[in-house]
């Protein structure tokens, strides 16, 4: 439980500590209704423990939000951690995307500062070795492999085809789901190239058609996933598509113009509640839409999780000193809307779930919560 103000009235429990939490994601580029979506996150988490008056180490602690965007790029990823580490701050909730979360891991380690990730998947954000870097969902090697298996064992695919947007998340989902794919016993019979920002697929969509699978999965973001299902429409291409987290998103059906078929996408978003965290969840998803104005989108209430995670390690450790901290939240259970927060060794997510999901009309329906 977090310590509150109101538990004590001595005067030295009234002096105020400034408990500076940064937050990076993309908020401008394709991605940016996401990077919203995680930073809103952050930020319900931030006024709800100002609201509450947290004390820290005997001090009411003032919680204070430094969003930065890094826009998807590696590079203004790195240059808004540094930006984060001149400014002091007490810890990071981001980045949102592997790129940029991956080589920014290394500069938060260099100054000590812990960052937990709240939506990044690929496998070696956590194998750089840094006690500082945590992450809150599955990672891709999970993620990719569920739904290669699901292909095969589900969807009875015996002739795969693949797309990857060369990103290192596009590329690592990619990478996971076609080893499964195969392991399972489907053809890769296609594994072709685009980028995050490409808008004309016709070239590798009518390769593929060639090729006849039974499921094209497609690694990368739903800014582009939506306009190649639409034109995998128009080419009279009919088949499953699958795709990841980036993929999964309540924007897709808009993204693809209405060309959503229903049952036609199967996707698994890293992360999900069963049963027991339901009543909490559904409870944030309704306080988080009465703040903002809208609906969660894929991780805000893995932001939230980890903000609220974070800050009670500082409470634990009765200090927001990041090497005084840091270790408590390495093994920290903390009970959160998501489910308990706890990380193992390398700083993943203890029995981290994963929900696969299809569309009906232009709403997201989910089929089932793995682990």
């Amino acid at each position: 439980m977090l310590a509150l103000a109101g538990a004590a009235g001595s005067t030295f429990a009234q002096q105020t500590l400034v408990v500076k939490i940064g937050h990076v994601a993309a908020l401008s580029g394709g991605a940016a209704h996401l990077g919203r979506d995680n930073e809103n996150g952050a930020r319900m988490a931030i006024d709800e423990l100002n609201a509450k008056g947290v004390l820290i180490g005997g001090k009411k602690a003032r919680f204070e939000l430094m969003a930065e965007d890094d826009a998807g790029d590696p590079k203004q990823g790195t240059a808004a951690a540094q930006k984060l580490v001149d400014s002091k701050v007490n810890g990071v909730v981001g980045h949102l995307n592997s790129g940029t979360a991956i080589p920014a891991a290394k500069i938060y380690s260099d100054a000590g500062i812990p960052q937990i990730a709240p939506s990044v998947t690929n496998p070696k954000y956590t194998r750089q070795g840094f006690k500082t870097t945590f992450r809150m969902v599955a990672d891709d090697a999970q993620l990719g492999g569920t739904l290669g298996r699901y292909a095969v064992q589900q969807l009875k695919a015996k002739q795969v085809a693949v797309i990857d947007d060369r990103t290192a998340y596009g590329q690592g989902v990619a990478s996971e789901f076609e080893k499964a794919a195969k392991a399972a016993g489907a053809t890769i019979v296609k594994h072709e190239f685009t980028t995050d920002k490409a808008t004309d697929f016709t070239g590798i969509l009518t390769s593929i058609k060639g090729a006849r699978p039974d499921v094209v999965f497609y690694g990368g973001m739903d800014a582009v996933a939506g306009p190649m299902i639409r034109q995998m429409k128009q080419l009279g291409i009919k088949t499953k598509f699958m795709g990841g987290d980036g993929v999964c998103t309540g924007e897709l059906p808009k993204l693809a113009s209405g060309a959503l078929a229903d049952g036609e996408v199967i996707c698994a978003i890293a992360g999900g509640v069963e049963t027991a965290q339901k009543p909490g969840f559904d409870k944030f998803k309704a306080d988080f839409k009465k703040k903002f104005g809208a609906e969660v989108q894929i991780y805000s209430p893995y932001t939230y999780d980890a903000t609220m995670a974070m800050a009670a390690a500082m409470v634990k450790a009765g200090s927001a000193d990041p090497a005084k901290y840091l270790p408590v939240l390495a093994s920290i259970s903390h009970p959160g809307v998501t489910g308990t927060i706890a990380f193992d060794e390398k700083g993943d997510i203890r029995n981290g779930a994963l929900t696969l999901y299809t569309y009906k009309g232009s709403e997201r329906a989910e089929l089932a919560v793995v682990r």
